[in-house]
């Protein structure tokens, strides 16, 4: 019963924080620099102030700011996004056709440095003070301090153009029509680069927390204890260490599993992956508001969303916030 009150609490505070971000960023957007229907306008061929104000009364731009956040607000609440003028389909259609790709490459990119980042963590806190130890850390922060994109972009020159290893761009290869397991892999393929450029920032940030916690943790009274008894090494890192050193790591992951959404937007728009941060970039320099503000949305649920598991993974975890909660 405690857990259902705390999941109705918490999907109550998920609603109300959509629509709060919903709002803010309604009037952060239209208050940026550019006419949506002048851009239409320009690419029609026809930039005359009629044609523009043609465009703004059929797409609604010509009413008042508070009418149109008033439609918008209400069309979320019905689980409707707008329709996008600039590419002429509904924007809950275009997100759904973008979000699977997104998916696919952000959770494997999570899995890949969650489960990479806290055995390498273990790995060094074992070894601390050794040489292991040093270059691991090192690694670690230079992987930490390399921005994203300078990342992905040397991986592309390096294992596709260099090497021809990998395929360096796209979701999967055009016009080769390939059709189940054959599909699958080409895919997996396409998938490499992008997933472990997305992976190797966050890995190298599980990595040094899952180290400091362990070795924070490692001097605590009932971890002596455990030794006093003659409990071997690895025995004692992984029932009483790592299960307490664990918890940091799960919030941390929980915070940014939905910040991956966000680091998305450069990786695929480098990899050209067509996911929905590379929609939200198309659609930054079309001026499509909708689209903007439908990303925003989608983005922020399943911010919100992670988090909500977060807060079920830590029961599980340690039951004793069940408990207190």
């Amino acid at each position: 019963m405690q857990v259902l009150t705390a999941i109705v609490g918490r999907l109550v505070k998920a609603f109300l924080t959509l629509l709060a971000i919903a709002i803010l960023n309604f009037f952060l957007l239209h208050a940026a620099p550019g006419d949506p229907a002048v851009v239409l306008a320009g690419e029609a061929g026809a930039a005359d102030e009629q044609m523009i104000e043609q465009l703004r009364e059929r797409f609604g731009l010509d009413q008042p700011l508070y009418v149109q956040l008033g439609k918008y607000v209400w069309g979320i609440l019905q689980f409707d996004l707008g329709y996008s003028f600039r590419q002429g389909a509904p924007v809950s259609e275009l997100i759904a056709d973008r979000l699977p790709a997104t998916l696919l490459l952000t959770m494997t990119a999570f899995g890949i440095s969650l489960v990479c980042g806290i055995a390498v963590g273990v790995a060094a806190a074992a070894r601390v003070g050794k040489p292991s130890d040093t270059i691991l850390t090192t690694l670690a922060l230079l992987f930490y301090a390399t921005p994203l994109y300078w990342l992905a972009l040397m991986a592309v020159l390096v294992f596709s153009v260099w090497l021809g290893w990998l395929p360096g761009f796209g979701y999967e290869t055009v016009g080769a029509n390939y059709t189940g397991l054959e599909r699958m892999l080409d895919i997996l393929k396409h998938l490499i680069l992008p997933a472990l450029t997305l992976g190797l920032f966050f890995m190298s940030v599980y990595m040094r927390m899952t180290r400091a916690s362990m070795l924070e943790v490692s001097q605590l009274d009932f971890v002596k204890t455990a030794k006093a008894k003659g409990l071997s090494g690895p025995a004692i890192r992984r029932r009483h260490i790592l299960r307490n050193a664990i918890l940091p790591v799960v919030t941390l992951a929980g915070l940014q599993a939905g910040q991956l959404v966000g680091g998305a937007v450069l990786t695929e728009t480098v990899f050209a992956w067509p996911g929905i941060g590379r929609l939200m970039f198309e659609s930054l320099a079309a001026r499509d508001y909708n689209t903007i503000l439908g990303v925003f949305i989608v983005s922020a649920a399943m911010v919100i969303f992670f988090n909500i598991v977060t807060d079920l993974v830590y029961r599980i975890v340690d039951p004793r916030i069940g408990a207190t909660a």
